[in-house]
């Protein structure tokens, strides 16, 4: 008769690593970033639409909550700056 101890997933014995599903702060920090990047490329003539802005708005303090507390409050600055500014020529 076969072993079963590892039968439906239930392998007590197993001691590896239980795996981790924080995101790689490396990778956090590359598409801050890009966004960032994007927010201060934004001008009158290559504006952002609607659908983006308001995805960015959202999804920029999210994903920056993953980095280090002095980092993240530094890259949110730059961005609510860039989104006043782009705010601003949405208004024009």
């Amino acid at each position: 008769m076969a072993d079963s101890s590892g039968q439906l997933g239930f392998d007590l014995g197993d001691d590896t690593k239980p795996v981790s599903y924080e995101p790689d702060p490396e990778e956090v920090r590359e598409d801050a970033l890009a966004i960032l990047a994007s927010a201060r490329a934004v001008t009158a003539e290559a504006m952002w639409d609607e659908r983006t802005y308001r995805y960015n708005k959202v999804v920029f303090p999210q994903m920056t909550r993953w980095l280090p507390d002095d980092e993240r409050d530094q890259l949110c600055f730059e961005f609510f700056r860039e989104l006043e500014r782009i705010e601003l020529l949405m208004a024009a």
